[in-house]
């Protein structure tokens, strides 16, 4: 039975981003063309970046955080850097003494033979729900939100929620939540996905579509 979202807000909110869906609906139709493809296109070691990219992002600037994934992949540290060599270029991330472990650790449990091995592994889920589960129980340093990112970016995750700081805070002003949570259990995580989704439904803009909208009303750009 669906949920119907009580808004805490009078319809203008409401019709304000509808007008700025209709202005960004190309570019986000873009975005999301991008990251469809990229399951088709993109070979094992680009899939571990993208989960490399995730895995820096907690508490920290995306584009940052993108910058220095491109900047270790020119040096070919990524896949081959030890430690210390790949900590010293995390200098613009938050808490890198932990993220570089949690990177080096994942390299680990996805290298054979030398070579990264990701995608048999994401082929193996029933569906995308049983996969994130997967990943936030076995990858440290991925949480739901950062697990969600992940799959969305690689083209997987066209029905679940990215509930960042800035997803969160345009969920409460628009009234689908009634306060941004200092911390989001599982059980919470889902509640609010799925006032996200019904929210989505009601409006008729999809959820994939709403996720970036919003983080473009919050930031002025559509990232990944």
């Amino acid at each position: 039975m669906r949920r119907k979202i009580r808004m805490g807000i009078d319809n203008l909110a409401i019709k304000q981003l509808r007008r700025t869906y209709q202005t960004k609906k190309k570019e986000i139709n873009s975005r999301l063309n991008e990251f469809e493809k990229f399951w088709s296109d993109r070979d094992d070691e680009e899939i571990f970046t993208e989960l490399a990219f995730c895995i820096l992002t907690p508490q920290s600037k995306a584009i940052l955080c993108w910058d220095t994934i491109v900047k270790l992949k020119e040096q070919d540290l990524l896949l081959k850097g030890n430690v210390e060599q790949i900590k010293q270029a995390l200098n613009c991330v938050r808490f890198k003494n932990k993220k570089v472990e949690y990177i080096v650790t994942a390299r680990r449990l996805f290298m054979n033979d030398g070579r990264v091995s990701i995608k048999p592994l994401l082929n193996s889920f029933a569906d995308i729900y049983e996969c994130r589960e997967w990943f936030v129980k076995n990858i440290k340093g991925l949480g739901y939100k950062e697990a969600s990112h992940f799959l969305r970016n690689i083209g997987l995750g066209e029905d679940i929620a990215i509930l960042d700081r800035h997803i969160l805070k345009n969920l409460h002003l628009l009234g689908v939540i009634e306060e941004i949570p200092e911390s989001i259990s599982r059980v919470k995580y889902m509640q609010i996905e799925q006032d996200m989704r019904e929210f989505a439904r009601q409006i008729h803009i999809p959820i994939s579509h709403l996720d970036l909208l919003l983080w473009y009303k919050e930031t002025g750009e559509i990232f990944k």
